[in-house]
């Protein structure tokens, strides 16, 4: 368990070299010079706990703990440092900080075998943190056996791609992969390649979601790159989610598709699972 020492006073310097460093972590830059990644947050740091990720560095201020920073403060390894309420605001990436902050190494995920029923997101160059976070805790959520990160995208491993995916990130295998690595690991392990994209021929709820599937994602922007929208080049089945006729909206979130075609693939499962009438 790890307790402050109460002989040892906090850093309240906001020049202070730790800081200082802990401010270059937010960068990815940072991040991938040191090979670490930040944890904020007590559920985050619970989930990476959970999943065998074990901080190297821990900072905590007493004074901002929620109930729940102080029971998983408890939990972590060895003494962490204090930092007094204004310089924990200095390294916190957040508005309301619970006063635990961790560095850790970056963790290294190998690619799983899949189970026959398996299904892999692929998410091709999403920039925003926050929706490659919400795709994750969707994924976590909904069964997916992975996700595939590909491209110069955010970081999958970033402080602000942690915190939208409620520690989701360490639940599941995240692999950044090239299109090149993506494309042959999904053609070694059989999985049928659904395309996502606004002009397909096929309404989601349609398509046959079973068996072994990679949902293929792309910016709300762009969609997805050439790569995977030719037939035949990884895209096996195009899929489209249906809008209102004259709606002004002409796309959705991609975290909002992802979580509607990760659950029909969850319902259409649940049908073949429960189709000998068991409960």
């Amino acid at each position: 368990m790890t307790r402050a020492d109460p002989s040892t006073p906090p850093i309240t310097s906001l020049q202070n070299p730790q800081l200082k460093r802990l401010v270059r972590l937010h960068a990815r830059r940072g991040r991938e010079q040191e090979g670490v990644i930040l944890i904020e947050g007590a559920r985050e740091l619970s989930r990476a706990l959970g999943a065998g990720v074990m901080p190297t560095e821990i900072f905590s201020c007493p004074e901002l703990h929620s109930p729940e920073a102080a029971e998983v403060a408890l939990l972590l390894p060895g003494a962490p440092t204090l930092l007094s309420p204004a310089a924990f605001g200095k390294v916190s990436g957040r508005e309301n900080p619970d006063g635990l902050l961790a560095v850790a190494n970056r963790p290294v995920v190998a690619l799983p075998d899949l189970a026959p029923d398996a299904v892999v997101v692929v998410l091709d160059g999403l920039e925003k943190p926050g929706n490659v976070g919400a795709v994750l805790r969707t994924a976590d959520a909904s069964g997916a056996a992975a996700v595939l990160v590909l491209g110069r995208g955010a970081d999958p491993y970033g402080p602000n791609v942690i915190r939208a995916s409620q520690g989701s990130v360490f639940a599941l295998p995240v692999v950044a992969l090239d299109e090149d690595e993506a494309h042959a690991y999904l053609a070694a392990q059989g999985c049928v390649t659904v395309a996502c994209t606004p002009d397909a021929p096929h309404v989601y709820w349609d398509a046959p979601l079973t068996g072994r599937l990679a949902l293929l994602l792309g910016t709300e922007h762009g969609g997805l790159s050439a790569h995977w929208r030719q037939a035949g080049n990884g895209a096996g089945l195009s899929v489209r989610i249906p809008m209102t006729a004259g709606s002004a909206a002409d796309s959705l979130n991609v975290a909002t598709a992802a979580a509607l075609m990760l659950f029909e693939c969850a319902r259409q499962r649940r049908d073949v699972r429960f189709s000998g009438g068991q409960p």
